[in-house]
């Protein structure tokens, strides 16, 4: 039997603030890649946006990577770890109903990072959006069809 990983502890002493910037990740069960069907990669983009369309958050900057995402969002209303959940619960029946998956599609939990000064916001946008480079996804960012940020 595998330990327990981590993620629990990540909810203990977890704060949200609106008003406030936080750099979110989350990874897929077992880290599947999922999302290298673009298409399905997709699903997921649709709940960042009905976060964003809703007023719960401002999306700053996300990427949807084969098997995980970053999503650079700003909190107006409710509270972090509700409304992460409730994009990973939407996004995990959007993907099982398509794929005729069951069962979970996230690890449990997630990391965030709270970003303090509105100078780190764009940076972080960077670290993001460079990601699939980074993992040698493709060669140039405009090739990669799973991001957006507020600033083009």
């Amino acid at each position: 039997m595998h330990p327990r990983p981590n993620s629990h502890r990540l909810r203990r002493g977890r704060y949200s603030e609106p008003g406030r910037a936080y750099l979110v990740t989350a990874v897929v069960h077992q880290r599947r890649p999922v999302f290298s069907d673009w298409k399905i990669g997709r699903l997921l983009v649709t709940e960042f946006k009905r976060a964003h369309d809703s007023g719960q958050v401002s999306s700053l900057a996300w990427v949807v990577m084969p098997d995980h995402f970053h999503w650079l969002l700003q909190i107006q209303e409710g509270h972090l770890s509700r409304m992460i959940g409730a994009t990973k619960a939407r996004s995990t029946h959007r993907v099982n109903n398509i794929t005729g998956a069951s069962g979970p599609l996230w690890q449990s939990g997630f990391h965030d990072r709270a970003i303090r000064d509105n100078e780190d916001l764009k940076p972080s946008a960077r670290y993001i959006i460079a990601n699939p480079l980074r993992a040698g996804l493709v060669e140039r960012i405009g090739d990669y069809p799973l991001w957006d940020a507020v600033w083009l």
